[in-house]
């Protein structure tokens, strides 16, 4: 039988331990590039890291110093957004340039979901690809696979493949989702036939194995809301699996791994100089937060904040990667997060009881889930050294469905007229040539807010007003809410009855944009 540990490491162990050392130093190319009109592009996509995580946007409870020198050397934005306040709606329209409330499917999915994007669909990867770019998807994916039920022993397509992606490396869904295994282009990396894998969302499989909930004492990592189905590596997730041994992942491994994949394909395309399309969405810092044991003193924080300094260190190892092959000045690197912070996310891992006086949402309300300002307000990095001045700050309101139609405008790809509805090119903006980006953004969690300026509105929703597990403020209310950001940050005074004509051009300005209108 296959050792799990040692096939998803031992390929690029010597390759990381160089760059381990690579990542400590100031990142310098040290053979300038020409500046080019076709730019390698690395998207570094992050999960659950809000606005105040990063030391670079004011956290002093854990260094990111990777993170750090990615801004000094580029250019930092203070309100840009992920279209949702959960995960899949937003990576669905990061790849799409759609706001993902059109689909209703569109979804925190279960790890077993078909394919959410349509095959065919120009995507932010398929621009790239026909331009000529080598482009691959490493890391979390949580978009689906297959067309229906999914055999995880056979051929598992459609997927990334489909969308536009030449290769991937892909957690299916999320770490606290099974199948806890890799899926590498159309298959389970390292399956032994002999050992099949079963999947359920539906209730246990036979001879399934342990769970959470009837065995609590064969866990390290306790839940404490949900999470309490079948076990693997000691920590019990959400569905039911059976299989697949060899196959499994170790949750301290996960960072290592997907880094040292896609440090890989940078090597293999840079001695080809084959243009590239980067795709890294890392797994930190979403539970389980289990970061590797050399994390174990990265922060004061506990697994939260060591998980921090964890993706700080993954993002070290791609710009080494980069500078090794002088590949730094003519490479942009766009940093971000899928949507904002959560604390206490369903695991007993002392995030709650050692945040101190951390702020995960800077000065922003809400989070991960939210209609407040912190579930879709959210880093944003972009660093182009051959194009773009470093030190800058931008306050241009941008948005990651415009991801799409900016880059399509960088290689002057058409983007045909079905595709990416509600993105804009806001290539200025982030390339630093205009202070400003789009006029109004639409956000999406509980129900769908709009941003327009200084100005916020959240129309009414009678859902609950708390996430009691999760201890977030949802922003729902039976009433419509106005808030004034650039006077109140954090939304504590409601404009709504005050200011009715603004209200009244807000609820317009957001039923024109539902109803199909593009407002930019």
């Amino acid at each position: 039988m296959i050792n799990r540990r040692t096939f998803f490491s031992q390929f690029s162990v010597a390759a990381a331990a160089g760059a381990v050392c690579a990542a400590a130093a100031p990142f310098q190319t040290p053979a300038p590039a020409a500046a080019s009109d076709r730019p390698n592009v690395v998207m570094i996509y992050a999960d659950d890291v809000g606005y105040g995580d990063l030391s670079c946007y004011g956290a002093y409870n854990v260094k990111t110093p990777n993170l750090d020198r990615l801004a000094r050397a580029g250019i930092r934005f203070t309100d840009a957004h992920s279209s949702a306040a959960t995960c899949t709606p937003s990576r669905y329209s990061l790849l799409t340039g759609e706001y993902s409330f059109r689909l209703s499917k569109a979804r925190v999915l279960p790890g077993d979901a078909p394919l959410l994007i349509e095959p065919g669909r120009q995507t932010l990867a398929s621009i790239f690809r026909d331009k000529g770019y080598r482009t691959a998807a490493i890391g979390k994916w949580h978009l689906g696979l297959g067309n229906g039920k999914i055999d995880w022993n056979a051929e598992i397509k459609p997927g990334p493949l489909e969308l536009g992606f030449d290769e991937c490396f892909l957690i299916p869904a999320t770490g606290d989702r099974v199948p806890c295994v890799y899926v590498e282009n159309h298959k389970v990396a390292a399956l032994d036939p002999a050992d099949p894998i079963t999947v359920s969302y539906e209730g246990p499989v036979e001879d399934g194995g342990l769970t959470g909930k009837a065995n609590p004492e064969k866990l390290k990592l306790h839940p404490s809301h949900g999470h309490d189905m079948t076990i693997v590596n000691g920590v019990s997730r959400i569905g039911y699996m059976k299989g697949g041994k060899s196959a499994l992942w170790v949750d301290e491994d996960i960072a290592d791994t997907i880094t040292n994949r896609a440090a890989a394909f940078i090597d293999r395309n840079a001695r080809s100089q084959q243009p590239f399309f980067l795709y890294f969405a890392t797994h930190d810092i979403h539970v389980p937060r289990l970061p590797h044991p050399r994390f174990d003193r990265a922060s004061t924080m506990g697994p939260r904040g060591n998980a921090i300094a964890e993706l700080d260190w993954s993002v070290g190892q791609i710009m080494a990667a980069l500078r090794k092959h002088g590949l730094e000045r003519n490479t942009m690197v766009v940093f971000s997060s899928d949507n904002g912070p959560v604390v206490d996310d369903g695991y007993k891992d002392d995030a709650v009881a050692k945040l101190f006086n951390h702020k995960p949402a800077g000065p922003y309300r809400g989070g991960k889930y939210s209609s407040f300002e912190a579930g879709t307000r959210v880093p944003l990095i972009v660093r182009w050294p051959a194009r773009i001045k470093g030190g800058a700050v931008s306050s241009a309101l941008v948005g990651q469905t415009d991801f799409l139609k900016s880059f399509a405008a960088l290689l002057d790809v058409k983007v045909d007229a079905k595709s990416a509805p509600d993105g804009a090119n806001i290539l200025p903006a982030l390339l630093g040539d205009s202070k400003v980006g789009r006029s109004h953004l639409v956000e999406q969690a509980g129900g769908l807010t709009l941003r327009a300026g200084k100005w916020k509105y959240i129309e009414p929703n009678k859902g609950a007003k708390m996430s009691v597990p999760t201890n977030t403020e949802l922003g729902n209310d039976p009433q419509p809410q106005l808030y004034d950001l650039a006077a109140d940050p954090g939304e504590k005074k409601n404009m709504a009855a005050a200011m009715p004509g603004k209200l009244q051009e807000m609820q317009t300005v957001l039923k024109r944009i539902r109803d199909g209108e593009f407002v930019p």
